[in-house]
């Protein structure tokens, strides 16, 4: 059964740790090494209901949320206030992350989107000049392409290094296998293997949204 928790208020919650910067293809992503166990360890008190829980996620995630609501809102005082909306809104349907359907941070940034989705509602009721209404489904459009480039460098984050050289020699400098194994001077076989295992963890990644 899960624990019936007092939800803290937004300015009770701890700063987000802010762990050293890397840029994986180009995206900006601020993740310590070997945090495939944190990740872990947090998913499990998550789904639990531990009454850290919401600390330890806000701890682990809340830089990865806030650059995804940033870069989506373009204004870092509503992006901050959309960070806080994202774990509060997230805490109170903890139950409805699954694991098996994909990861906490995935489920979050899809809990972030939506967040980012009334922020931008809230602004548009303050009269925007025609001629600067975006067209169509583009801001929200832009919004999901933030939210996968921030997760695939996440994912390709926690690889270990060998793993990683091959993923970005492969993906981001469009290398052929045969071309990866000579450059890395590594059996063919291994290539593919880290690239296998590399899309299944992709996959987990960017596996399943929330309902909302």
């Amino acid at each position: 059964m899960i624990a019936t928790v007092a939800v803290p208020r937004p300015w009770q919650l701890p700063p987000p740790n802010l762990s050293p910067v890397r840029y994986v293809g180009g995206v900006r992503t601020e993740v310590p090494p070997g945090h495939d166990d944190l990740d872990a360890a947090v998913e499990v008190a998550w789904s639990g209901g531990d009454a850290s829980a919401l600390e330890q996620a806000y701890r682990r995630f809340g830089s990865l949320v806030f650059t995804y609501c940033s870069r989506s809102l373009g204004d870092r005082e509503a992006a901050a206030e959309c960070t806080q909306d994202t774990f509060v809104s997230a805490w109170k349907s903890r139950e409805r992350f699954e694991p098996g359907k994909g990861s906490l941070a995935g489920w979050l940034l899809g809990i972030a989107r939506y967040r980012v989705l009334d922020t931008r509602r809230r602004q548009n009721r303050i009269a925007t000049p025609v001629d600067e209404m975006p067209e169509g489904n583009s801001t929200e459009d832009h919004a999901d392409e933030v939210a996968r480039q921030l997760l695939v460098a996440r994912a390709i984050e926690s690889l270990p290094e060998r793993a990683r050289s091959v993923v970005e020699l492969a993906f981001m400098s469009e290398l052929s296998h045969g071309e990866i194994a000579e450059r890395l001077e590594i059996p063919l076989g291994t290539v593919k293997s880290d690239v296998r295992r590399a899309l299944i963890q992709l996959r987990t990644v960017l596996g399943g949204e929330p309902d909302e």
